[in-house]
C-alpha cells in the first residue's frame, strides 16, 4: 500500500499551500461565506436536511451519526461542506478519507491538506478544528475505532492498494 506524505499545513498568517495569502486574517473568516452547492444529489440532500433542521441528526449513512466539515475548497477558495462518519474519541475526531475504497483520495482531502482550517459540527454544536495527517502510530491507533464507527471501512481498504489517510480533527 502506498502511504501519503504529510502537508504543509495552512498558516494563520503567510500563505497557505496553494498560495493564498492570509496574513493577518483570522484563518476562519472566510468559512463564514456561504457554501458552495454540493455537486452529489445525495450528499446534497443530507446537507439540505441538516440545515434544515439545525442539526447533523437529521442524517446518518447506514443508520450511523455523521458530521459536517466545512472548510475552503484547495483551488477555488470557496466554502466547501462535506458530511463524513462520526469516529471522535477524547474530545478528537478523526476524518477518514475512504472514497468508498476507490484509488484515489476524494476532493475534500485535497481541501484539507491545503486549508486544514475547518468548522466541525456534530448535533447542534459548531467548533473550530485544525486537521493533520495521522501519523504512521496514530493511524494504527484510529483505524479500529474508525472500522468500530462505520464497518464498511474494512471493505473500502481492501480495495484499494493506497492505505486510506486519516485527518484528526483537534479543537484549536
Amino acid at each position: 500500500m502506498t502511504t501519503t506524505p504529510d502537508p504543509t499545513p495552512a498558516t494563520p498568517s503567510g500563505n497557505d499551500a496553494s498560495g493564498h495569502d492570509f496574513s493577518g486574517t483570522d484563518p476562519w473568516a472566510a468559512l463564514d461565506a456561504p457554501p458552495a452547492p454540493n455537486a452529489s444529489g445525495w450528499v446534497r440532500q443530507q446537507l439540505e436536511d441538516i440545515h434544515a433542521a439545525g442539526t447533523t441528526d437529521a442524517a446518518s449513512v447506514e443508520g450511523r451519526r455523521v458530521v459536517v466539515l466545512t472548510m475552503l475548497g484547495k483551488s477555488s477558495g470557496q466554502v466547501r461542506e462535506v458530511p463524513l462518519m462520526r469516529v471522535e474519541h477524547d474530545g478528537v475526531y478523526a476524518a477518514v478519507a475512504s472514497k468508498g475504497g476507490a484509488p484515489e483520495h476524494p476532493q475534500w482531502f485535497h481541501n484539507l491538506t491545503a486549508h486544514p482550517h475547518l468548522l466541525l459540527q456534530d448535533g447542534s454544536t459548531v467548533t473550530r478544528r485544525v486537521a493533520r495527517l495521522a501519523t504512521e502510530a496514530e493511524h494504527a491507533e484510529w483505524w479500529p475505532r474508525c472500522v468500530e464507527a462505520f464497518p464498511p471501512y474494512a471493505d473500502y481498504q481492501t480495495k484499494t492498494d493506497r492505505r486510506i489517510p486519516l485527518f484528526l480533527l483537534e479543537e484549536a
